[in-house]
């Protein structure tokens, strides 16, 4: 299945990130734990230039542990820090703070010496629904930045002032207009950061069934009580699952499209365990 969605704002938000960029000290890129390498945005390298990175692995109780460790030390390079957070926890956050001095330790420093007291600026970007927005009231230790579990919540950018003398631009979630890779732009759909609404959602199900066949059977098979038998397709697996939950219709046929929401939504809550999408074999090699 093909998939696109960029909707005009997007295009407007990337224009705003450029005109502000400029005005900040570090970046905060926000990627979903579940599919980091998926959430890189590619219009985000010019904009990001030379900037300090502080890549924060976002919803790390959903991923593979092992696996954001990984990805933990892929984005950890020079003049950035990769941290996994839940950023739904009480003050988990506080490190993202300390990372931000650390990384900008001699602008602070510089400053200090010249006797100049200016605010520390960073720019929150990443894809929809990534929990840009969760972050912020995390950081803020209060509700500033309106949230959703659903992607687009957040449509305009926004200036806010944390403790430290500290100040964040909260932008728009933002993806690019053309998907090269089908993979990432299906690791985007599950983890809904696309609108479902635009998608075929029992084909998308079929798609996820057979990459949890390949990378995590054990879970999938557990969380539906189901035996593997190496010939047997996707959409037969979600037939039985819709047969064991009752999601029928008249007659007695299958409720495809309930079966395949209930399946890509046992993902999002965590229901079928840790896991994580983008493979790393690739970047070992």
């Amino acid at each position: 299945m093909k998939i696109q969605w960029y909707p005009g704002h997007m295009t407007k938000a990337l224009r705003e990130m450029e005109q502000n960029v400029k005005l900040v000290d570090i970046i905060i890129y926000v990627l979903d734990a579940r599919a980091p390498k998926s959430c890189q945005n590619p219009q985000f390298v010019e904009i990001i230039g030379d900037k300090p990175v502080v890549y924060v692995l976002n919803k790390a109780d959903l991923a593979d542990e092992e696996k954001t460790k990984f990805w933990q030390k892929f984005f950890s390079k020079q003049n950035s820090k990769a941290i996994p957070l839940v950023s739904t926890m009480t003050n988990a956050s506080k490190v993202i703070k300390d990372a931000m001095l650390t990384l900008l330790a001699s602008k602070i420093k510089k400053n200090e010496e010249k006797g100049i007291t200016m605010p520390l600026r960073a720019m929150v970007i990443g894809v929809p629904n990534c929990g840009k927005s969760t972050l912020i009231n995390n950081l803020c230790g209060k509700y500033k930045a309106v949230t959703g579990d659903k992607p687009s919540v957040t449509r305009n950018t926004q200036w806010v002032k944390i403790a430290g003398n500290i100040e964040l631009l909260d932008t728009p979630g933002t993806l690019w207009p053309s998907f090269d890779d089908d993979e990432v732009a299906h690791n985007l759909a599950y983890i809904n950061a696309i609108r479902e609404d635009i998608l075929d959602v029992s084909e998308l199900s079929l798609d996820f069934i057979n990459k949890m066949l390949e990378s995590y059977p054990e879970k999938f098979l557990d969380r539906y009580g189901l035996v593997f038998q190496p010939n047997k397709q996707a959409v037969e697996y979600l037939e039985e699952i819709c047969e064991n939950r009752k999601f029928l219709i008249r007659g007695g046929e299958c409720d495809w499209e309930r079966g395949a929401k209930a399946i890509l939504d046992d993902f999002r809550k965590g229901r079928l365990g840790a896991i994580t999408l983008d493979n790393i074999e690739d970047e070992e090699s």
